[in-house]
């Protein structure tokens, strides 16, 4: 072999079994990173890629924890390399951020030998994380509160005609605008409700229908 290959494929400072453990060590880390997201968010909040985001970050920490080991001028070299590199995505939620965080501190843990750091932060950090998951409760809240908007023939009192029609299906409800329609021959209102969680839609646009003059019925998320 040439000499002037030597320098680029001596040994490194940390044996290769080692580096393959800590690389090993790195992936199992993000893989519980990401366990830890997917059982602490809903579904429906989940980018497809995220996960696997976690995983890769996590080794890559690792790897780059390595490369720089104790040289000071080769981590600020690394600092401006990677100083390009930039999330083209937008993180809709801080939760979010702060698994990406999280994944990082996993990989750097285990990429400078600190594994009991890395395993006590996965562990304190999963239990906070389990502790504010998601709650069906909480996205009951939102999911199921609705606008109804009804379009009817000419009544008195509106709002006591709807809330009789609706009111085995929600748990309140709030007048949200009123205006006529056809030179005032009929009306259009506007309501923000909260359902019950059983409730079928199907059921409720059903009673609505029942209304004596009603013209269409819309139900929508704000």
């Amino acid at each position: 072999m040439p000499e002037w290959l030597y320098p680029m494929v001596e040994a490194p400072h940390l044996p290769m079994s080692a580096l393959l453990a800590r690389l090993i060590f790195a992936i199992v880390g993000g893989t519980l990173v990401a366990g830890i997201y997917q059982r602490t968010r809903r579904a429906s909040s989940i980018a497809p890629t995220f996960p696997a985001t976690l995983v890769l970050l996590s080794v890559l920490i690792a790897v780059v924890t390595q490369v720089i080991g104790d040289n000071v001028a080769r981590a600020f070299s690394l600092v401006g390399a990677l100083s390009i590199v930039r999330f083209r995505t937008v993180v809709q939620d801080t939760k979010d951020t702060a698994f990406v965080i999280f994944a990082v501190v996993v990989g750097m843990s285990i990429g400078a030998n600190q594994p009991i750091v890395a395993a006590g932060g996965i562990v304190a950090v999963g239990l906070t994380a389990w502790l504010f998951r998601d709650r069906p409760a909480q996205a009951l809240s939102i999911d199921r509160q609705i606008v109804l908007e009804v379009k009817l023939g000419w009544v008195d009192d509106v709002e006591v005609v709807v809330r009789s029609a609706v009111a085995a299906h929600i748990l309140d409800i709030e007048p949200l605008a009123l205006s006529t329609l056809k030179n005032g021959a009929g009306l259009e209102a506007r309501f923000r409700m909260r359902l019950l969680p059983s409730v079928r839609l199907t059921e409720l646009v059903a009673d609505l229908n029942r209304i004596n003059g009603v013209q269409s019925v819309e139900l929508r998320t704000e």
